[in-house]
């Protein structure tokens, strides 16, 4: 199996089916379709079933962290891709190009579209990265212990920065592959804003 692709989701009946959509439609099939349901009421679960996901996994958990590393758990890819639940692929040849692009790395950035802004390329100004989950492929071997931390808010840019600290040899991909619904109404981002 070449990638896993992790979603973790709540509650998303009314949202998920673009981001299967984006999955199912791929040129490449080598793939597992993990679907880790936390806290879901809403037939969430089944639409991820219904659209034949690989591993759809029930938890209680409260936090995509905590929800995510329930996905890693489940992996049996070499790769591993994740993907937020209101976002997804550009293009049905997304894994062919990031499969045509992997090599002896950790980590393969790509970039994506922003919501609201518009390109964003896998570093930015001043060298930096974007520390978002979702727009990069993790070898499998080199993450499987680096867990996601028990945090409300960001938990994925808390992985990111610390799974970095650790040097990991990287590959960049400068080509948008993947739709950052950014401020999505009721996602966390929009949540935060409004605890500021």
């Amino acid at each position: 199996m070449t990638f896993s692709i992790i979603i973790p989701a709540h509650n998303a009946a009314d949202r998920i089916e673009r981001a299967l959509n984006s999955i199912w439609e791929q040129s490449f099939k080598d793939w597992e379709l993990i679907v880790v349901c936390d806290r879901c009421e809403d037939g969430t679960a089944e639409i991820a079933e219904e659209y034949g996901a690989d591993k759809v996994i029930h938890v209680d958990f409260g936090n995509d962290g905590l929800t995510r590393n329930a996905g890693l758990a489940a992996a049996s890819g070499d790769w591993v891709l994740f993907m937020d639940d209101d976002d997804w692929f550009l293009h049905e040849f997304v894994l062919r190009e990031i499969y045509e692009h992997l090599g002896d790395f950790d980590i393969l950035l790509f970039g994506f579209i922003f919501r609201h802004i518009g390109v964003a390329h896998p570093i930015q100004h001043g060298n930096s990265l974007w520390p978002a989950v979702w727009n990069k492929c993790y070898r499998r071997d080199y993450i499987k212990d680096h867990a996601f931390k028990d945090i409300k808010y960001e938990s994925d840019l808390d992985w990111t920065r610390r799974l970095f600290e650790k040097d990991p040899v990287c590959e960049i991909l400068d080509e948008p592959l993947y739709y950052y619904n950014y401020l999505r109404p009721g996602s966390l981002s929009v949540q935060k804003e409004a605890e500021k």
